[in-house]
C-alpha cells in the first residue's frame, strides 16, 4: 500500500490499473481487504456509482479512522471494519456481504505506519521495536530480537528478509542485546553488514523480516486468498498488489493452482486430486507501475499487480453455498435461516 496516508495526499498505487482489473461496474459490490487511507476504495465507489457498495477491512485501527474521513462522501455505500483479513469470510458473513463482484488486496505498509515513530516500523526514526499492525496483538519485534536464539533469528531474517547476511546479523544482535529502539537495531545491522550501501538501506530486509514475523503476514495471506475465491460471484475479480517476492510468489502460486483442473504431481499416471479450476488468469505477467508513476510516487517502484477471474460451474454452486452459509468456522447462527439459500442462489444465478 506504500502511500502517503494523510487524507489530503493519499496516493494509491496502480490506481487505474486496479480499477480496470476489478472491472468495476455501477451497482457492483466490492471488498478492499487492506483499505488503508481509502484511496482505492474511493475510486471503486466512484466508478461503481450509482448503487455500488464496498466493505473495507484493515487490521490497523488508525487506518480505519483515516479511511472514514476519506470516504465521508460515500458514507451510505461503504462499511469499514477493523479486522484482519485472515477473518475475511467471517466478516463477509457477519455483514451480509457476499457474493461480490471484486476483491482487492493491496499489501505492504503505508506512510501512516512508516511515518509514525511510535509504531516501530521504520529504521529512519527513533521508536520502540513494536511493528504490530494491531495493538491487540501480543508478539512484538522487541520480543523476537531480545529472546530468540541466534539460529532462530538467522533463519527468520534469511527466510522472511531474503537477507544474505542473516547469520552475521543474528550473531551481532545477540551480542548487542537488549535492543530497545529501531535506531539501535538499524545500527547493529549496519555494523554486521559492514555498512554496505546499495539501492536499499542495510536494515531494510531485517526490518521486513521482523514485521512479517510479528504480523504473520504470509500465513494470513495464504488463508485469505483461499477464502476470497469462495466469496466471489461468477466472473468476480480477485486483484492483489504485492511489494516483495515472498508475497508475489504466494499470489502467483495460488492463482496458477486455481487456474488448473488437475494439481497432481507430474509423475502421477492419472488424476486423483479431483481439483477443478476455480479461476481464470487475467495477468500472465505482473503489471508494474509506469516510469511516470514511480517518479511521482517512488514507493510504488516495487509494486506488482496480479488478477484472476472467478469460474463457477453449476455442479459447484451448491458446494459453494454450503461452504459460505454453514461453515464450521463461523459460530454465528443468525445465517442459518431459510431465506439465505434463496438469496444466495439468486446472486449466483448468472452462472
Amino acid at each position: 500500500m506504500v502511500t502517503d496516508m494523510s487524507t489530503s495526499s493519499h496516493t494509491p498505487v496502480l490506481l487505474e490499473e486496479t480499477v480496470q482489473a476489478l472491472a468495476v461496474q455501477p451497482g457492483g459490490r466490492y471488498i478492499d481487504c487492506t483499505v488503508g487511507g481509502g484511496g482505492h476504495a474511493a475510486a471503486i465507489l466512484d466508478r461503481s456509482s450509482p448503487g455500488g457498495q464496498l466493505l473495507g477491512i484493515d487490521a490497523d485501527p488508525e487506518a480505519i479512522k483515516v479511511a472514514k474521513t476519506r470516504l465521508e462522501a460515500h458514507i451510505g455505500s461503504s462499511l469499514l471494519v477493523n479486522e484482519n483479513f485472515l477473518n475475511l469470510q467471517a466478516s463477509c458473513i457477519r455483514y451480509d456481504f457476499f457474493p461480490v463482484h471484486g476483491i482487492l488486496f493491496d499489501l505492504g505498509l503505508s506512510s501512516l505506519q512508516l511515518g509514525s515513530p511510535a509504531r516501530g516500523f521504520s529504521f529512519q526514526h527513533e521508536g520502540p521495536l513494536d511493528m504490530r499492525l494491531s495493538p491487540a496483538q501480543e508478539l512484538t519485534a522487541a520480543e523476537i530480537v531480545n529472546t530468540y536464539s541466534e539460529n532462530e533469528l538467522a533463519r527468520l531474517i534469511g527466510t522472511y528478509g531474503e537477507e544474505g547476511y542473516s547469520r552475521q546479523i543474528a550473531r551481532r544482535i545477540v551480542q548487542k542485546r537488549p535492543l530497545r529502539t529501531t535506531l539501535e537495531l538499524a545500527r547493529v545491522v549496519e555494523q554486521a553488514t559492514g555498512g554496505r550501501r546499495g539501492k536499499i538501506h542495510p536494515a531494510t530486509r531485517t526490518f521486513q523480516a521482523l514485521r512479517i514475523a510479528v504480523n504473520q503476514e504470509l500465513e494470513h495471506l495464504e488463508a485469505a486468498l483461499e477464502q476470497a475465491t469462495s466469496l466471489l460471484g461468477f466472473q468476480g475479480r480477485l486483484v492483489v498488489i504485492s511489494y516483495h517476492s515472498l508475497e508475489d510468489r504466494i499470489v502467483k502460486r495460488f492463482m496458477l493452482k486455481e487456474a488448473r483442473d488437475c494439481i497432481c504431481p507430474p509423475e502421477t499416471p492419472s488424476c486423483v486430486c479431483g481439483h477443478t479450476a476455480s479461476m481464470r488468469l487475467l495477468t500472465r505477467k505482473v503489471i508494474r507501475p509506469s516510469p511516470a508513476e514511480v517518479e511521482f510516487n517512488p514507493r510504488s517502484r516495487s509494486a506488482r499487480l496480479r488478477a484472476a477471474e472467478r469460474l463457477l460451474s453449476r455442479d459447484k454452486l451448491d458446494e459453494t453455498i454450503e461452504k459460505l452459509c454453514f461453515s464450521a468456522a463461523v459460530s454465528s447462527t443468525v445465517w442459518k435461516r431459510p431465506a439465505l439459500l434463496k438469496e444466495v442462489r439468486r446472486a449466483f444465478s448468472a452462472v
